[in-house]
Order: structure tokens, then sequence, then C-alpha cells
């Protein structure tokens, strides 16, 4: 009896020493792991068995491939809903009157044009996009020898038509005007009014619409 006391004193003495020897390190390890196996063990104590039922729902999902026919369904529904779609350039969509487009100038019916170099659309550009040289006919009419606009610079706002008092610049409903050179988007006089001769009737009735605003 004696002996085995003995045995245990010295074992518990061992247990001891090598406790003290042992570093923080060491010891918070041997903490965390047995903290982290306490939490397994509950974890695995809270799992609740899976029902019969929602294993044989799942098994059929997967046995008769339910979601694939659900979105061959959805594909089908899309399919036969109206189009929202347009067949451009073939069909277009609606533009709005203030839509604001390619420039034009705007000629009187008598076909004098319209503009009088008063160059309110030039101060008025925020790009500084329109350069105007003018000079007094003979009649004493004051008109533009020079018109141009760089499109290329032209952030399309609409304060040049705006400030014009005559109605003179305009910006049509025309977005089709790409080019493959950056010379052809160097617009001049004639070309603005020739844009103008081609565009009046839509011109003419966009600002009849937009009157009461204006």
């Amino acid at each position: 009896m004696s002996v085995m006391l003995a045995s245990v004193a010295s074992r518990r003495s061992a247990l001891v020493l090598a406790t003290s020897k042992t570093s923080p390190a060491c010891l918070s390890f041997i903490v965390g792991r047995s903290m982290s196996t306490a939490q397994e063990r509950k974890d695995q104590d809270n799992i609740l068995p899976t029902s019969w039922t929602v294993i044989l729902d799942r098994s059929s999902q997967i046995f008769f491939l339910t979601e694939i026919w659900r979105a061959i369904w959805l594909a089908g529904e899309v399919a036969m809903k109206p189009k929202v779609t347009i067949n451009y350039p073939y069909e277009k969509g609606y533009l709005s009157p203030r839509f604001r487009g390619e420039h034009a100038l705007r000629r009187y019916p008598s076909g004098d044009e319209r503009c009088i170099a008063c160059k309110l659309c030039e101060a008025a550009c925020p790009a500084q996009a329109i350069t105007i040289d003018a000079e007094e006919r003979e009649d004493g009419a004051r008109r533009t020898t020079r018109y141009d606009i760089d499109m290329t610079k032209c952030i399309y706002c609409g304060y040049c038509q705006e400030a014009c008092p005559v109605d003179a610049i305009v910006e049509t409903q025309n977005f089709e005007f790409a080019t493959e050179t950056h010379e052809e988007l160097l617009y001049d006089k004639e070309k603005l009014l020739s844009n103008g001769d081609k565009w009046e009737t839509q011109i003419a009735k966009n600002l009849l619409s937009e009157h009461l605003y204006r």
C-alpha cells in the first residue's frame, strides 16, 4: 500500500514539474485545443437529423431534373411574350421634340438666311465649338460670312439654340451622322444650311410643339 502511494505521489510531482517547465505558448495551445474539441462535440450534439421528407424531396429534384424543366418553362414564357426590342435601323424608337442632335441653320420662307450674326451662340457655347465671322451687306443687313461648328467639340447642350433670338441655329432630331474622318465633322455654313433645308419641316414642327415652354 505504501508502495502504491509513493508511486502516485511521484507521478503527481513529475506532472507538476513538467507543467512548470512548459512554456506559456504550449499551455495556451493545449487549453485552446481542449476548448475547440469541446466546441466541436457540442456542435455535433446540436446537429439535428435530416428528415426523410427532406431527403425524398431533394432526391426527387435530382432524379426528375426539376430545375432544368423549370428553366425550360421559364424560357418558353419569355419567348412567347411581346418583344420589347426594335429592328433597328428598319424600326426606330420615339424621339422627343427636344432631342438635341445634328446642327442646322434655318432660312426664312423667302429663302433668306435667318442668322443675323449676333454671335450670341458663339458666346454661349461652353465648348467653344462655334466660330463666326460677319460683315454688313449692301442692303445694311448684318450677315455671316463664316459659320463653323466643330462637331467633335460639341457637347450637345443646346445653349446655342436657346441663345439664338431668331431660331436660326437649331439641333435637329438626326443622330445618324457618323463619319470615317475628323474633317467630315467640321461643319461650315454651307453644310449647316443644307441640313436646315433638309430638316426644315421637322424643325418647324418641333419648335411649334414646344412654344409654350420657351
